[in-house]
Order: structure tokens, then sequence, then C-alpha cells
């Protein structure tokens, strides 16, 4: 099992799945625009005491054009990208290569595990006037980029190379009770696959084995998945 985390960041999911794999094959590489943040990932120690049998790290952009990949990472040689809060910070011309780069990592049935900003979430409320660059993108006031995206947008990216398995919005109150503010968040996630009609029947499999459907993924018309749900 071979995982890439595109944009890790301070390495909050690769850590947590190294600290828990007991797979002698397991493999996840982090990749990351900022040097800073894979400088810190190399210096964790859990990475030095596994690196490099089980998990590497190295400087890449997303969104580039030339065809790169990932220092360390192979053609076709993923079996799942995760994708957390990174494709909003590139700008919508970039999503093609974006896309088109992830494919170029993955094996035939890889899979991509997606989850970023939905339209209308807080964080885009909150935006002032000087922080819009283009409809639904903004500058943080640290120059990063962030784009709220709705569900038709991703499908119509991703569509031509991944079968859409199952795409939907996560809407959550979260309340501050100490300061007693109500707080609405909007998240879009998603699970898309890189095969055929066969491939996307053995992972309707294994997520039905699970027993349980995530909220955001239940009861969606046009979900190819249709597994059990909770009452």
């Amino acid at each position: 099992m071979r995982i890439l985390e595109v944009g890790c960041g301070a390495g909050n999911t690769m850590f947590p799945l190294l600290s828990a794999n007991q797979n002698p094959n397991f493999h996840i590489h982090g990749s990351d625009f900022s040097k800073t943040s894979i400088a810190l990932i190399q210096d964790q120690p859990l990475y030095k005491t596994h690196n490099p049998q089980h998990v590497s790290a190295s400087v890449w952009d997303l969104g580039n054009d030339s065809d790169s990949l990932p220092p360390g990472v192979g053609e076709n040689s993923i079996d799942i990208v995760i994708l957390i809060f990174v494709f909003s910070a590139l700008h919508p011309n970039q999503w093609r290569h974006a896309v088109h780069n992830i494919t170029r990592c993955l094996k035939k049935g890889g899979k991509v595990l997606f989850r970023d900003y939905g339209r209308g979430d807080l964080a885009q409320v909150r935006f002032k006037k000087g922080r819009f660059l283009e409809d639904n993108f903004y500058v943080r006031g640290d120059g990063t980029r962030v784009y709220f995206f709705e569900e038709e947008e991703l499908k119509d990216v991703f569509k031509d190379s991944f079968q859409i398995l199952n795409i939907g919005v996560d809407r959550r109150m979260l309340v501050n009770r100490a300061r007693k503010l109500k707080m609405y968040r909007c998240w879009i996630q998603g699970l898309f696959i890189m095969g055929d009609e066969q491939d996307v029947e053995e992972a309707v499999k294994i997520v039905d084995a699970q027993g349980h459907l995530p909220v955001w993924m239940r009861n969606k018309e046009d979900a190819i998945i249709s597994g059990p749900v909770e009452a």
C-alpha cells in the first residue's frame, strides 16, 4: 500500500497513519509546496525512525504544468492520493494540470480522497472585500489563496480522468459555548477512482463492508455507492 498526501503541511495526517500502520509493505510520501513544511516533517523523530522504508517527503508543486512528479514517487506507483484542503490553494487555471499530475502518480484502480472548502463556508463569509481575487477565490493575510467549491465544479474537473464514486457536502454547525457563537462550516468531500467499472465495483464492495456510510455520502441520487446507511 503506497499513499501520497499532497499538501501534507506539518504531517497532521501522515504521522497518525504512520503510527497506526501494521503493514510491513506500507509507505506514505508527503509532498508540499513549502520547503519549510517538508523540513519540519523530515526533522521529526517518527520520520527519522521510519525513513526510508515507510515514509518519505519532498517539495512539489501540485499544479505544475511541466509534468514533474514528486521526487521519490514513480509514475503509476501510488494506490491512494490524499487531497485535504490543498486543491483550493490552486488558481482555477491550474486545476487541470493538477488532475493530470495526480493521474500520472496513481496506479490503475487508484483512489483520490478529497476534502476542501465548500461554497458559503464560514471562512468565505468572513473575508473582507480587499481579499477578493476572483469569483469565490480569495487571498489570506499570509499570502496563501483559497477557493470555495461547488459540487458541479469538482465533478467537471475530475470526470474526464476519474470515476466519481461519490461527492457530497458536509455541513456542520459548531458552537463556541464560551463566546456564545454559532459557526456554520461547509466542506466538500469526494471519493474518486481512476479505473473502469470493475475497479468501481471493487471499491463499492470495500465501502459496503464498512457497515455504515458517512453522513455526507448518504442518500445521494447521483452516487454510484449505495451501501447500507445508519437509521
